[in-house]
């Protein structure tokens, strides 16, 4: 299996750079166009559409549907870990309420799904 990223130098040998040549992703909450920028920003938001804590972990945050469905949203507790999986894991399970985005350098976005 090929993992991504580029071959770079670094002192003479040469590296895999899992980092070098990625675009950064932000998730979006799609009614109101805005950027899930903390971990509260982010409950408050899956609250609202029926999630709810479910266990107290010091690495990560899980999430529970109140209806009682077997799915599950982990997270970071460190939202600056935040991925792109976690993203797109969000996204699935709240269809049409998240988007995951590209963040170019200058801080503009363009949708990468929906």
């Amino acid at each position: 299996m090929s993992a991504g990223g580029v071959w770079v130098f670094k002192n003479g040998t040469m590296e895999l750079d899992h980092e070098a040549g990625t675009t950064k992703k932000a998730l979006v909450y799609v009614p109101a166009n805005e950027t899930i920028r903390t971990l509260e920003m982010l409950e408050r938001r899956l609250g609202s559409l029926g999630w709810e804590r479910y266990y107290e972990d010091l690495a990560v945050v899980q999430l529970h549907k109140r209806d009682g469905s077997i799915d599950l949203i982990s997270v970071p507790r460190d939202f600056s870990r935040l991925r792109s999986t976690h993203m797109y894991d969000i996204v699935v399970k709240n269809r049409g309420q998240f988007k995951v985005v590209d963040v170019q350098a200058s801080g503009s976005t363009s949708s990468s799904t929906n």
